[in-house]
């Protein structure tokens, strides 16, 4: 059995179909790379699995049913994600914005707090602790940074703190949104290396990563799927999928079909 599966996962808005009848699977351990013009449904196919927006279709995860939980409980059961835009504190600390993606499984509350501080003092020594392990598979800089304003970060380790914070909820399946959008190519390298340190260290982690950057997703992915109006085109290794005349037209248009090749770095998302 898959680690993660959708069946006919449909979203609707209006009379629009922005994910039409998609069936996809993730294995344990596997990172896909979704990708597909803009537009095409990736972000909006990441939000029906997040409980964001409403979906039909039925979504599994571990052997159970996702659809209609809510998106707090959906991270609790092990799926944490990142976003498109930011959605740091950048007024707040290093440390602060990682342990806020350990909300789920924080135990002690107020009542914990005023009666068992020891208690308190220990979680809360452990949490900082597994945050600056995590911050250091990026960048060991990031934790001797780890008590500034995360908004002093240049954006690559900024996109590095949002990762770690969603690792920080401990899951099973990671949803990355163009994690390397607003870098140059000199960090979209950096980030690729990172990403693969992390898989290297979490061995048992699905990823799916939605990317614009094809030397990402043919660096990191074991599989790719490609999206359409909403749509599944195509699915198989970078290679199969880079070839494939209906993902060509979709990146070219008809140009693909008067016979010219579709270069791998032009199949963004």
């Amino acid at each position: 059995m898959s680690l993660f599966t959708t069946r006919a996962l449909t979203v609707r808005f209006g009379g629009l179909t922005a994910v039409d009848q998609v069936d996809l699977r993730v294995e344990e351990g596997e990172t896909l790379g979704l990708i597909g013009p803009n537009g095409s449904g990736k972000t909006t196919f990441f939000n029906a699995v997040t409980g964001l927006v409403p979906a039909a279709g039925e979504v599994w995860f571990r052997g159970g049913p996702l659809q209609g939980l809510e998106p707090h409980v959906i991270c609790r059961r092990g799926i944490a994600r990142t976003f498109q835009a930011s959605r740091l504190c950048l007024n707040q600390s290093v440390f602060d914005n990682v342990l806020i993606g350990m909300h789920t499984r924080v135990r002690s509350g107020v009542w914990d707090a005023l009666v068992r501080r020891r208690r308190v003092l220990a979680e809360v020594r452990h949490a900082l602790a597994e945050a600056a392990h995590l911050l250091s598979l990026f960048n060991a800089e990031l934790v001797e940074r780890g008590f500034e304003p995360v908004g002093a970060l240049p954006q690559i380790d900024r996109r590095r703190v949002e990762i770690c914070r969603a690792l920080a909820a401990h899951p099973r399946l990671l949803l990355l949104d163009e994690p390397s959008a607003g870098m140059n190519p000199e960090e979209t390298l950096e980030l690729m290396k990172d990403l693969q340190i992390v898989r290297g260290e979490m061995p048992g982690l699905s990823v799916i990563i939605i990317e614009h950057d094809m030397f990402v997703i043919e660096g990191v992915s074991h599989r790719v799927v490609a999206f359409n109006y909403g749509r599944k085109i195509a699915e198989g290794t970078f290679s199969e999928v880079a070839r494939n005349e209906e993902v060509r037209e979709a990146y070219l248009g008809r140009a693909a079909d008067a016979g010219e090749a579709a270069p791998a770095a032009s199949l963004g998302g």
